[in-house]
């Protein structure tokens, strides 16, 4: 019957309308795959050297097992956000003679065998290597890699168990950060010391192949409370189930006072907070202004100071690249009843247009604390906001005239590349490149206020020329109006 299955979804994969319609996408994702790959080899075969030269009195073996603990916990939020349970049509086999436990199974054994599971073998295996041939004990090392595998096998059920119970909170991204934050938390002031005692632990199985028992039997309470949870979902009226809730009402007023535009900003702002896909992106934005503490803090790159309009461009318009990039696909379930109307077209775009450039502003007060690394990340992070005001405000909702992918609001945004096209990808060279290149080249030959100078410059050209550059775009949208009404009425 698991053969039978695989051979359904090969054929279901390979004949779907996804797969001959995003192949270059596909393209990408393979040589994505091998990039990592090759990275998590290099890391591999390099740990133990590196280990060597920057803990010289210690053993390496011990210090690796001391950062398992930041592993998994790096590990875990990853795959929240990027790691979804792989499904398959099982409401036709529901109808038929096959046990709702063997469907089960398959699903659960096809997630162990997801690329997230494979890609720390290739750090893994090299690491082992690198201790045997180091004169390490082979037995020890084997049954340490073993263990290994287990432990990720461990992170990849445990992650669909967080999965299930958060995706029932209203902010489902809160209870995996606050899981991580507080293991952390207790590891860092020293409360108790969970990366000496997993390491520890790690040493202890190594040196006594008998305690594998303690890891297998948390990986099968795990898989079991996964079977037990996908088991009581799997009926065939699970989904005609509705689900009563309140209706919220938020107070959108404040809107009015854009005059004509305000019915339209109204509706994108109840589309964002009322449906999965928006909502996640809007949840992004705290990621996004967090983005400048994996740069800033670091000494390394306080001297690049070429990198600060990029950070700041990304800190600043993450919500104008999340939401820009898909207009007009976020209205693509009505968009034939949305074109039927007698709106202006213009007013459509300015209400988005209006809603990124107040982001862009939110983000950057948000961001004035960066100041404390130094006053040079303030001023470019000003700079990179009326850039993204004038000119990558102006550059999404070109780019969107290109948009012809519809988009289901009720997935996930994390990882899912439902509605991207060519245009998401070419767009991205003159949204985050070009104006890092140009301040490179400026900084470089003279200065740092000539390169920020000329940053705002561009920005306040945009905006001065603003009302001519929407005439010129909503020409283009009113041009590809039938196009994108014929592609949004196609299913991907």
């Amino acid at each position: 019957m698991i053969k039978h299955f695989i051979n359904l979804e090969w054929k279901q994969y390979f004949r779907s309308s996804y797969w001959q319609k995003n192949l270059a996408l596909n393209i990408l994702m393979v040589f994505l795959a091998l990039y990592f790959i090759v990275v998590f080899l290099i890391l591999g075969f390099a740990l133990l050297p590196i280990l060597k030269k920057v803990y010289p009195d210690q053993d390496p073996f011990i210090v690796a097992n001391g950062f398992v603990f930041f592993w998994i916990m790096v590990d875990l939020l990853m795959r929240f956000f990027l790691q979804k349970l792989p499904v398959m049509s099982v409401k036709p086999l529901l109808t038929l003679p096959i046990k709702r436990s063997t469907v089960v199974h398959y699903v659960l054994g096809k997630s162990a065998l997801s690329f997230f599971n494979f890609l720390p073998l290739f750090a893994i295996v090299p690491f082992g290597i690198m201790l045997i041939v180091n004169d390490y004990a082979t037995p020890s090392v084997l049954i340490w890699m073993l263990a290994m595998v287990i432990v990720v096998l461990i992170i990849n059920f445990l992650n669909f168990i967080i999965e299930a119970f958060s995706s029932e909170t209203e902010l489902s991204f809160l209870p995996i950060i606050s899981l991580v934050a507080v293991l952390y938390g207790l590891d860092a002031f020293g409360f108790v010391s969970l990366s000496t005692l997993l390491g520890d632990a790690f040493l202890g199985i190594a040196s006594n192949p008998i305690l594998i028992v303690a890891p297998l039997a948390i990986l099968a309470i795990c898989y079991s409370f996964n079977f037990k949870i996908l088991k009581d979902k799997l009926f065939l009226d699970s989904s005609l189930k509705s689900k009563v809730t309140e209706v919220k009402v938020a107070d959108l007023s404040w809107t009015k006072r854009f005059g004509d535009i305000a019915p339209f900003m109204q509706l994108d702002l109840k589309l964002i907070w009322r449906n999965k896909r928006t909502k996640s992106s809007v949840f992004i934005m705290v990621i996004g202004l967090l983005y400048g503490l994996f740069f800033y803090p670091q000494p390394i790159y306080r001297d690049m100071v070429w990198l600060f309009p990029f950070i700041g461009i990304f800190v600043t318009g993450i919500f104008l690249i999340n939401f820009g990039q898909f207009i007009p696909a976020w209205d693509s379930s009505y968009y034939k009843m949305l074109m039927s109307q007698n709106i202006k077209y213009e007013q459509y775009l300015r209400s988005k247009f209006i809603l990124m450039v107040l982001s862009v502003g939110i983000m950057f007060v948000l961001s004035i604390p960066y100041v404390y690394f130094g006053w040079k990340i303030l001023v470019a992070h000003f700079a990179a906001a009326i850039y993204n005001i004038g000119v990558n405000s102006h550059v999404m909702l070109f780019g969107g005239s290109f948009n012809r992918k519809k988009i289901d609001l009720n997935q996930r945004a994390a990882f899912n590349y439902q509605g991207t096209g060519a245009v998401q990808w070419i767009i991205g060279l003159p949204l985050m490149v070009l104006p890092m290149v140009i301040f490179a080249i400026l900084n470089w030959l003279f200065g740092f206020e000539t390169g920020i100078a000329v940053l705002i410059i561009m920005g306040v050209a945009g905006i001065v020329f603003h009302k001519k550059l929407m005439k010129i775009i909503t020409q283009r949208y009113l041009n590809s109006k039938y196009k994108m009404i014929d592609a949004f009425s196609q299913d991907n």
